[in-house]
């Protein structure tokens, strides 16, 4: 699948549920409506969906939410994509989580073909973890992802970075993810869904400012390290790990995109920040062949634009995306 600027597409991130057992502060609402359970594909529809992407030459496919973890019965796709790992159709299935559920599935993971995992975590404080994530306790967290090391898979730890919140930590997230060998990166807050905008501009950091802060104190070395996302990664000399940076607003990464997000719902977004979708649920269950669904992702990529708009502004009071990023999948 090539978009109209020559970017081959060939990474699916798949949004398995809207729900979420975290309200971190910068991606919900305390008070979050989520989808109703009849509006959300099952997983049957979400597998076919998956394989008619790989079929059409996605090679990397993550699973995010909300928390996808815990939708009901998730293991049961996530063995079931595995099967194209096996063929060799698919080079990477991976997924995305806030480390709550770690504990009970690593080891299924792990058996279903998963090599390395993001998980989100900003702060090793217990009492701001509690307070960024209104519900979330940093000691389940940390069980997860000792439970993901004992279980072989390889863990990067994402971390948003929020003036004034954690920005005092980005020494000490270095360093425990040297201790942890755990890669990091950090990523600058994105105006996504209502959440209070002078509450998000008060948390705004450039990563410019982050990176100048980080390097008093650590040696990066540059690194042409991809994952085949976004974040320019460095090897921290002192530590030997990797950091990484995602800068979608001070430094955007539009010019090498290669991927498109599709939600619980089966609509497609070609860009994390427009608004431009399709709809893959009305092919998806018009007819029991993948022609008319394959063509529908055909015209979908056909719309990809050139890059977001993302902005951080008072003078722009409203998010420039108003779906929140659980919407999106990550």
């Amino acid at each position: 699948m090539i978009d109209p600027f020559g970017r081959s597409i060939s990474y699916l991130r798949v949004s398995v549920t809207d729900r979420c057992d975290f309200r971190c502060v910068y991606c919900m609402a305390e008070d979050m409506t989520f989808l109703p359970k009849a509006d959300v594909l099952s997983l049957e529809e979400l597998d076919r969906l998956c394989s008619a992407f790989v079929r059409m030459g996605v090679r990397k496919l993550r699973l995010t939410g909300g928390e996808p973890l815990v939708r009901r019965g998730i293991m049961t796709l996530i063995d079931s994509l595995g099967r194209h790992l096996k063929t060799g159709a698919l080079d990477e299935l991976t997924l995305t989580t806030n480390g709550s559920q770690l504990e009970k599935y690593a080891d299924g993971l792990a058996a279903a073909g998963v090599k390395r995992i993001n998980v989100s975590l900003d702060t090793l404080d217990s009492d701001k973890f509690t307070e960024l994530t209104r519900w979330g306790k940093l000691d389940k967290v940390m069980a997860g992802l000792q439970a993901a090391k004992a279980a072989g898979l390889q863990v990067k730890i994402n971390a948003v970075a929020l003036r004034g919140v954690n920005d005092m930590e980005f020494n000490d997230l270095i360093a425990w993810c040297g201790d942890e060998g755990f890669d990091l990166v950090f990523i600058e807050v994105m105006p996504m869904g209502e959440i209070g905008e002078e509450a998000r501009i008060d948390q705004y950091m450039p990563l410019s400012m982050a990176r100048a802060q980080i390097q008093r104190k650590w040696t990066l070395d540059e690194t042409d390290y991809k994952t085949g996302g976004p974040a320019r990664y460095y090897t921290v000399a002192e530590t030997g790990r990797r950091l990484g940076f995602i800068t979608p607003l001070t430094h955007n990464f539009c010019e090498s995109c290669n991927r498109v997000r599709l939600t619980c719902t089966g609509t497609l977004y070609m860009c994390l920040g427009q608004n431009d979708a399709a709809d893959l649920r009305a092919p998806l269950r018009l007819s029991e062949s993948d022609a008319p669904l394959e063509d529908a992702i055909r015209e979908a990529i056909a719309r990809k634009p050139k890059g977001h708009d993302f902005i951080i502004d008072r003078r722009q009071a409203p998010a420039a995306v108003p779906r929140h990023m659980s919407v999106t999948g990550g």
